[in-house]
């Protein structure tokens, strides 16, 4: 069941602390698409869409992060790829469909921009900056999925930890999270208590505490040391498709 989410009165700052592809934008289009959207909270666990799902919104987040998830019928999922202030949640909605084989979760709470699915496709049609910084989002999203699925083959899950923390990072101003080792267990689609063995190693090397819903990383360097190639990888494709003169 989809949960409410509260509207709020919205303002679009263009600062590097909200969505990335909005604060961005040349003023006209912004101008343009700025009476459309909505502030919202996005709660933690709130599903946005599920499979198969008719699409009513996309999602600019802003301080939260959205995990894309797939579910198998036996009901073990594994993340796709995670949403932050970089990008926008409902591709589909713009690349030729409506509805998706999977989810869209709220993995860390926070803010996200709204904007109904008709106005965000009528704006991508513009064919302006934000129809191009569209779809080098797209191509940052795909790369981030093929890598997920390389990782979770080939890596240790205490690779596969470090790399999910790092992306984490990157997408919210603080150094603790507020998540469960059971959710990260979902997102990597492990069993959770390898989720702890691997929590528990870089616990003893000092990288990171914690305690029951926490995670504080303590030394960013050290998961940057034990993590695999993949997310510098990731951090590489999305820096280069996604900074602010990219596709102007």
């Amino acid at each position: 069941m989809m949960l409410a989410t509260s509207a709020i009165a919205v303002t679009i700052p263009r600062s590097p602390e909200h969505n990335q592809l909005l604060a961005t934008l040349p003023a006209l289009e912004l101008a343009r698409m700025a009476p459309h959207l909505e502030l919202i909270a996005m709660p933690l666990g709130e599903m946005l869409y599920e499979p198969g799902g008719q699409l009513q919104y996309a999602y600019f987040p802003t301080t939260s992060i959205v995990s894309l998830h797939y579910v198998t019928q036996s009901g073990a999922s594994a993340e796709l790829a995670g949403v932050g202030y970089e990008g926008v949640v409902g591709v589909s909605l713009f690349m030729g469909g409506d509805t998706t084989p999977s989810s869209a979760v709220v993995q860390i709470a926070g803010r996200a921009y709204r904007v109904k699915a008709d106005l965000l496709l009528r704006e991508f049609q513009h064919s302006g900056i934000m129809q191009r910084r569209l779809l080098r989002y797209t191509q940052a999203l795909l790369a981030q999925i093929t890598q997920a699925a390389v990782c979770n083959r080939h890596h240790s899950v205490e690779q596969q930890l470090s790399r999910w923390l790092l992306l984490t990072l990157d997408r919210v101003p603080l150094h603790e999270l507020i998540v469960t080792q059971e959710q990260i267990a979902g997102a990597l689609g492990v069993r959770r208590e390898s989720v702890t063995d691997a929590a528990g190693l870089l616990r003893d090397a000092g990288v990171i505490g914690y305690r029951r819903g926490h995670i504080a990383v303590l030394k960013r360097a050290g998961l940057e040391a034990r993590t695999c190639e993949c997310y510098g990888v990731v951090k590489a494709e999305m820096d280069r498709l996604l900074s602010s003169a990219a596709g102007s």
